[in-house]
């Protein structure tokens, strides 16, 4: 499993750790990863994602994982979420 975000293709960023002699040496920043339920109102049913606390502020932001989708560019998305994201626009244009 990797470390990305589902939702905002937040993935680890490469830094230094610096020591106090300024000693530089190479580490990763990990995003904060969290794997949530989420519950999409237009299909009816709960979908379990790998998310950053980070987009999950920004889903209740927006108004639920429908209206964050509905927003969110197709090239942060990972391809399941994309499949969701296809769903949800279809059954909205069916209705």
């Amino acid at each position: 499993m990797s470390w990305r975000c589902d939702l905002t293709g937040k993935k680890p960023l490469v830094g230094h750790k610096v020591s106090h002699s300024n000693i530089k040496t190479k580490r990763r920043f990990l995003p904060n990863l969290r794997n949530v339920t989420l519950i999409s109102d237009t299909l009816g049913r709960r979908i379990r994602l790998r998310v950053s606390a980070n987009a999950l502020k920004t889903v209740d932001h927006r108004g639920g994982l429908d209206a964050f989708l509905l927003k969110a560019k197709d090239d942060e998305l990972a391809p399941r979420v994309l499949e969701l994201k296809r769903q949800i626009v279809k059954k909205r244009e069916a209705t």
